[in-house]
């Protein structure tokens, strides 16, 4: 794990030294995150380094888990998809077994801290064991058009919190509480995002199998139908008809998601018969992931819908050029025909890709582009920043900045 002064040659010491004076204003104060899963996914990639990193600050930082059973995820999984807009068969049963686990969650949970984060719907309910503490509800998916069914059902607790935090501004709705704009980031000196000595990466190529004499096409995502791996595969068979290439689908499965292992065999249906098509399941394997995306020409995330998409700023930050699709937060960090190429279907996505494989410079450009709108606005050390200074205005009764 890096150490704060680590990131001064990246971000500069002035940012460094402006962190430290906010973690002293916090000084006496505990700081507790609360989420459903320690591993998979971007929630628990980020805790897992911020909550170091914060703690090297001063600040005392803790982060504690809910439990839950297969019902309880799959009741989860398929209130995320309904947030999304996605069609769930969603009844009663299943908000029984939601507040029965929650109940059991709010007899076992221990709150003890003086700022309580909880991270999306799965901890929500928590929020009934609130005293004189400051409680926090981090929204990390895109509840722009929800079913209202589930909204509904979540926002009489939400109205509950101090105050709710969404990552983009159109994935704000009309609450009661003060709203706070913080987009999630990347940590550049961790194993998935530093730079990888070359012989590292020809390794990992060697162990799947992948040429590098042809361009690489790669998506980095849970095995997510949201992630739309079946499009990828699509767009990619549009584009080998007139340029040969292969592709890369990479990644691992949520121990709160219950369709991975699902969606995985789906995909592997779909790509049978051609072996340009490398179907990798990386369970937690940071380094592997820096390798092919390292190793790759080309990087998409042809998200249906997307909470963020940290892997499009992975990508940028290694100097990719990416195709992604225009949803979610993912115009936050592209901005068409500057620091990359966005798209609105499987036909887009080709046509996105062939301007890329036929024109390397634009590509390069591009690339070099995307890596500074990253490097100046989605790195870990802004998000400790934004983190800090919404713990303690909630300290402050006046008005401040919000979405």
């Amino acid at each position: 794990m890096a150490r704060i002064e680590e990131y001064v040659p990246i971000v500069g010491q002035a940012i460094i030294d402006d962190l430290r004076l906010l973690a002293e204003r916090l000084k006496g104060k505990v700081v507790q995150h609360i989420n459903s899963t320690s591993v998979g996914g971007g929630v628990a990639e980020i805790l897992n380094c911020m909550v170091p990193l914060l703690r090297e600050l001063g600040v005392d930082t803790r982060w504690d888990l809910i439990k839950g059973g297969d019902q309880f995820f799959e009741v989860t999984k398929k209130f995320h998809n309904a947030l999304h807009g996605r069609k769930a068969e969603i009844n009663e049963k299943d908000f029984n077994i939601f507040m029965e686990t929650s109940q059991r969650n709010i007899e076992e949970v221990n709150i003890y801290g003086d700022i309580v984060f909880i991270h999306d719907p799965q901890p929500i309910v928590l929020i009934k064991k609130k005293k004189e503490n400051k409680w926090i509800w981090r929204c990390h998916v895109d509840i722009s058009n929800p079913s209202q069914k589930v909204w509904q059902f979540l926002k009489k607790f939400v109205d509950k919190y101090d105050a709710a935090v969404f990552s983009a501004p159109t994935f704000s709705q009309k609450l009661s509480v003060r709203q706070f704009l913080i987009s999630p980031s990347i940590d550049p000196l961790s194993e998935k995002n530093k730079e990888l000595p070359r012989e590292t990466v020809e390794i990992v190529l060697k162990k799947y199998g992948i040429q590098k004499n042809k361009p690489i096409i790669t998506q980095i995502s849970r095995f997510d139908r949201l992630k739309d791996p079946l499009g990828v595969i699509t767009a990619y068979r549009q584009v080998k008809k007139y340029i040969d290439c292969q592709l890369i689908l990479a990644g691992g499965t949520a121990t709160d998601d219950p369709e991975g292992l699902e969606v995985l065999e789906e995909v592997k249906e779909k790509a049978k018969g051609d072996a340009d098509i490398h179907i990798l399941l990386l369970p937690h394997n940071d380094m592997e992931v820096n390798a092919l995306q390292s190793a790759s020409t080309i990087i998409m995330q042809k998200s249906l819908k997307e909470g963020f998409g940290l892997t499009v700023a992975e990508a940028l930050w290694k100097a990719k050029p990416v195709v992604a699709s225009n949803v979610g937060g993912i115009p936050l960090q592209i901005k068409h025909k500057y620091s990359g190429l966005l798209c609105r279907s499987v036909e887009g996505a080709a046509f996105a890709l062939k301007q890329f494989l036929n024109s390397p410079s634009y590509a390069k450009k591009l690339a070099a582009n995307g890596k500074e709108h990253i490097r100046n606005n989605y790195l870990i050390t802004r998000h400790l920043r934004d983190y800090m200074l919404l713990s303690l205005a909630l300290y402050h009764n006046e008005d401040v900045v919000s979405l």
